[in-house]
């Protein structure tokens, strides 16, 4: 299959939903600060916010190269850091189970 033909898999308003999707996540994680916890707790935090950083702006990149198939995947990527960081306690989400899986 060429690139061209992957990417009518995944349209542009898709991608785009997605984009705003993970976009949205990020602004609304916050790292739970826990003095009863390891200080290694935070720094764990912040490695899971600079890989989803780091996959929103892969997606970016991917999709100024045309590749929406892998600007699909590094959002997911992205949010799936951002969700497992929520759903391990990592980050105070206000129990939004819309973007996160926190319930």
């Amino acid at each position: 299959m060429d690139n061209d033909s992957q990417n009518n898999i995944i349209s542009k308003e898709l991608l785009d939903k997605y984009f705003k999707v993970a976009q949205k996540a990020l602004d609304k994680v916050k790292i739970v600060e826990d003095e009863t916890r390891e200080v290694s707790w935070k720094e764990t935090a912040l490695d899971f916010l600079d890989m989803a950083t780091r996959y929103i702006k892969d997606a970016h990149y991917f999709l100024e190269k045309g590749d929406i198939p892998r600007a699909f995947g590094a959002l997911n990527y992205a949010h799936g850091w951002l969700d497992a960081g929520a759903r391990i306690g990592l980050f105070d989400v206000d129990k939004d189970s819309v973007l996160f899986t926190v319930d």
